[in-house]
C-alpha cells in the first residue's frame, strides 16, 4: 500500500446521500477476485445516465470524491473500495460513512474524511471549478479560496495511511518482535515448537492396565 500524506486535485462534486455498495459496484462484478479493472464497473448504473458526473471530462482522474451522508451503506463487499481505488480515488469526503465501508477503505489506502454538511456543501461548490487538498499530516481539507476544514481520524489508521502499512506490512514491521517471541516459546515449551504433538513426552500411567 502506498503512503498517503496529501491528496490534491479535482474532486467529483457529487454530494449524493445514502449511496450503497451496490451503487458503487453492482453485484455482478463480485465474481472477480482481482482489483484490476474494477474501476470500469464503478457507479455503473449512474454512468448509464446521460451527462453523469463520472464521465464528465472535467473530472477525469479526480482523486477525491465528495458524497452525501451515509456513504457506503448496504453490504460489506470490499469490492466497493477496490472499485474506487481502481478508478483513482484516494479520498472520499462525506458527513458520515458506513463503518464497514470505512474500514474497507482504510485497508485499501483510501482516506474517509468526515465533515459537517455545511463544509461538504461548500466543497461541492468549489470542486465544480477548482481543486481541493486533503492533508493527512495537518488533518485539514483546504481550497484555493482560503477555506480550511479540520477533520478527525483514528490515530492508528492515520499512522498506517501515512506510512503505507496494510495488515501484511504491519506484520512485517513487527518481524523482529515476532521472531523473539517464537524463539522464547520454543525454549520454554519445546513440544509446541516440534509441532504441537506429544512425541517423546512420558505420560504418567501410560501402558498400565
Amino acid at each position: 500500500m502506498d503512503p498517503v500524506r496529501q491528496v490534491e486535485g479535482r474532486a467529483y462534486p457529487w454530494g449524493a446521500k445514502n449511496i450503497d455498495t451496490d451503487i458503487i459496484i453492482p453485484a455482478h462484478w463480485l465474481k472477480t477476485t482481482t482489483r484490476e479493472g474494477m474501476g470500469k464497473g464503478a457507479f455503473e448504473t449512474v454512468r448509464a445516465q446521460p451527462g453523469n458526473i463520472f464521465d464528465d471530462p472535467r473530472y477525469t482522474g479526480a482523486p477525491v470524491l465528495i458524497a452525501g451522508e451515509n456513504f457506503g451503506c448496504g453490504s460489506s463487499r470490499e469490492h466497493a473500495a477496490w472499485a474506487l481505488g481502481d478508478m483513482g480515488i484516494k479520498a472520499v469526503i462525506a458527513p458520515s460513512f458506513s463503518d464497514i465501508f470505512s474500514g474497507n477503505a482504510f485497508k485499501n489506502g483510501i482516506v474517509t474524511v468526515v465533515l459537517p454538511q455545511e463544509a461538504v456543501d461548500r466543497l461541492v461548490e468549489v470542486a465544480r471549478t477548482d481543486e481541493i487538498t486533503v492533508d493527512l499530516e495537518t488533518m485539514t481539507v483546504t481550497t484555493p479560496f482560503q477555506d480550511r476544514f479540520t477533520f478527525e481520524l483514528d490515530p492508528f489508521r492515520r499512522e498506517c495511511l501515512l506510512q503505507g502499512l496494510d495488515e501484511i506490512g504491519l506484520t512485517l514491521a513487527r518481524d523482529t518482535a515476532i521472531s523473539k517471541y517464537e524463539s522464547a516459546v520454543a525454549d520454554a515449551r519445546p513440544w509446541i515448537a516440534v509441532g504441537g504433538g506429544h512425541e517423546g513426552i512420558a505420560v504418567e500411567g501410560a501402558g498400565r492396565t
